[in-house]
């Protein structure tokens, strides 16, 4: 269920918000909605990157599940942090999950 909320902002950030509505052709709620989605993204990035955050907490701050942020993490050229021993300490949870 969607939640509304009013969010006040500068007028040089609305500005921007209403340029990009109309060269996308959609409206504001839209575009900062995508917004939002964006930050979490990079939100992640920049956690992981800076090690602030493990992989798994990366995707949940960016909102997609842990094989998509691998990816993004590639896309933005991040090295992996991880080791040998956390893959096998992976296939090892697996395991007893199965």
């Amino acid at each position: 269920m969607s939640k509304t909320m009013s969010v006040r902002m500068d007028p040089d950030n609305y500005k921007f918000l209403h340029e990009i509505t109309r060269e996308e052709g959609t409206d504001l709620s839209k575009a900062v909605r995508e917004m939002v989605s964006r930050g979490r993204v990079l939100l992640g990035v920049e956690k992981y990157k800076s090690g602030e955050a493990s992989l798994g907490h990366a995707a949940e701050l960016a909102g997609v599940p842990v094989g998509r942020m691998m990816d993004i993490l590639e896309e933005f050229g991040v090295e992996s942090r991880l080791d040998k021993e956390d893959y096998l300490q992976g296939l090892k949870n697996i395991q007893k999950v199965w």
